[in-house]
């Protein structure tokens, strides 16, 4: 139940702690730190991936999903089909509570783009500055 002063954001973050795979079994690692822009539908955040290449995140309200950075992710030309079908979002927030997300993964873009109300809203509210991406 959001609101509760407990370990987890809400039950469905509770439950997805006992799914969520280990890093070390995880195609996809991802984890950084954000400083948010605000738009009207949206937010976005530079990111700097490990060779010190500035990327970027966009994290928007609607249908849950999530679309990966061809570069960001180290994914190949040819990679989509071997791709896993969806992607775990963590991120602890301001007041300690944890907050995970599956996402299924709606393909390749330019940018990371992230779809989930949660996320979205917590981000305008500046209640966390990083996540995790485990895939």
């Amino acid at each position: 139940m959001k609101g509760n002063k407990g370990l987890f954001f809400d039950e469905e973050s509770e439950t997805l702690s006992k799914e969520i795979p280990a890093s070390s079994l995880s195609k996809i690692k991802l984890a950084f730190s954000l400083d948010f822009d605000i738009g009207q539908s949206y937010v976005t955040s530079n990111i700097i991936d490990r060779d010190g290449v500035t990327r970027k995140l966009n994290i928007q309200g609607g249908q849950r999903g999530i679309k990966l950075q061809r570069e960001l992710c180290h994914l190949r030309e040819n990679d989509e089909g071997g791709m896993p079908s969806h992607a775990y979002v963590k991120t602890t927030l301001r007041d300690s509570q944890i907050l995970i997300r599956k996402l299924p993964i709606m393909g390749i873009s330019d940018w990371l783009l992230v779809f989930d109300d949660d996320l979205f809203v917590l981000a305008v509210k500046d209640l966390y500055d990083e996540i995790e991406l485990l895939a």
